[in-house]
């Protein structure tokens, strides 16, 4: 097991955190807060994946290596129109 000051303002918010019953103990906050912490990078990695998606198709778009295709006929074809 890692010990490690956090110093008095981190140490008052995982008594406040445990005062209102969202963790049992301190090491229970620490292990939300990993998961909470987790579960961003995550996000922000999807984020990051879903933007070069797009800007490698835009690019493609910008230099007539993809045709454009009319948002209607888009449409139409997923049965929407």
């Amino acid at each position: 097991m890692v010990n490690v000051n956090l110093g008095a303002p981190y140490e008052m918010l995982i008594k406040k955190i445990i005062g209102r019953g969202y963790a049992g103990s301190q090491v229970e906050v620490i292990r939300q807060a990993f998961v909470v912490l987790k579960n961003k990078l995550e996000e922000d990695e999807e984020f990051e994946l879903v933007k070069r998606g797009v800007e490698f198709e835009l690019e493609k778009i910008r230099s007539g290596k993809a045709r454009r295709i009319p948002s209607q006929e888009v449409y139409k074809k997923a049965g929407l129109a």
